[in-house]
């Protein structure tokens, strides 16, 4: 039996509740706090996995030292505490910090890898941003966007998060890097998420993109060649002549193989497909019922089912460490169970 709490710090992937990985999803479920920024993760996320007596906290509303005490009373009480960042908890989002943070006080702590958000955008647009044609890729994050200049004078393909309100700045040094104003450029917001929104652009109209569709807030940037929309083919039927006909493909070795063993098997009776079984036809997809095992199976037994947890969370003042916890809720306390804990953040 463990002597302390867990932080668990946990990548929620790009936003959208089905893009978590099968680990996040569980230690969301079993967590007793969960602190989170609305602005930045979907509610669906938090409303599909936490359960409904989790205190609900959002850490953008809340002072720094406020979220140190919460650590402090995790350890003092043994609660699991899960931490959500958006996109990749590995790779950035200020982690480090509150990792150091919660081993000095003891906790122990795990870092749960997630989908990132370059990696969702680049799905989004059809782009291999790392392929050897692309050389690497460059990760840039809000604190380091100063160095946008000497990143950008590497001419690789550079993913960078910074805030619509400061991308007249942002082209500026890309400019200054050496980017033409002809370099393309993926503007995604949101990605995954009901509102999402991803454009193609150059550096020479980014920043009158951005103020067309209203993007003030922080956005992922995909700079370079490698992210450039893909040409379509455009049909010519309409200039070709309807007798003029198709030029057929040029038969292969393999092909042509192939076709005379097909020749030689004419006689033989084609089997009828086998049925699939019933069962295989209605069996649910696994992945999700692995996820909804290991929410019922973390969840407390009850007669009904518990009510979703309320998303509608604002500040509110965190209590002094040596005042009791107290719930606010309406359940009674049952024997032998821990005490209810007030939410730290509510409606």
């Amino acid at each position: 039996m463990t002597t302390t709490g867990r932080v668990s710090f946990v990548g929620a992937g790009p936003g959208a509740a089905d893009l978590i990985t099968l680990r996040g999803a569980r230690r969301i479920a079993e967590a007793d706090v969960v602190i989170w920024a609305p602005s930045a993760i979907d509610a669906e996320c938090v409303r599909e996995h936490a359960r409904a007596g989790a205190d609900l906290v959002d850490f953008s509303r809340v002072a720094q030292e406020e979220i140190t005490d919460l650590y402090r009373r995790a350890a003092a009480s043994r609660q699991t505490v899960v931490r959500l960042h958006a996109g990749d908890a590995a790779t950035g989002g200020g982690v480090q910090e509150q990792h150091d943070l919660c081993v000095r006080l003891g906790l122990d702590v795990e870092v749960v890898p997630g989908v990132s958000v370059v990696a969702a955008a680049a799905a989004k647009i059809g782009r291999e941003i790392t392929s050897a044609e692309a050389s690497s890729a460059v990760l840039i994050s809000p604190e380091s966007s100063e160095l946008v200049r000497e990143f950008a004078a590497l001419q690789t393909t550079m993913a960078a998060t910074v805030s619509g309100a400061r991308v007249e700045q942002f082209a500026e040094k890309l400019r200054e890097g050496g980017y033409a104003d002809e370099t393309p450029v993926v503007v995604a917001y949101k990605v995954s998420q009901a509102d999402e929104v991803v454009v193609h652009t150059t550096v020479g109209e980014l920043e009158s993109v951005v103020k067309q569709h209203k993007l003030y807030r922080p956005a992922l940037f995909l700079v370079g060649a490698a992210v450039k929309a893909p040409t379509r083919r455009v049909s010519t039927s309409a200039t070709t002549s309807v007798d003029e006909p198709i030029r057929a493909a040029r038969p292969t070795r393999w092909s042509r193989r192939a076709a005379s063993r097909i020749a030689t098997r004419t006689d033989e009776p084609i089997p009828a497909p086998t049925p699939a079984p019933a069962a295989a036809v209605s069996e649910p997809n696994p992945a999700w019922t692995a996820v909804e095992e290991i929410q019922q199976s973390v969840r407390r037994p009850a007669e009904e089912p518990a009510p979703k947890p309320k998303l509608t969370v604002v500040a509110a003042e965190m209590p002094k460490p040596s005042t009791v916890h107290a719930s606010t809720s309406a359940q009674k306390k049952k024997p032998g169970s821990r005490k209810p804990h007030k939410r730290t953040a509510g409606n």
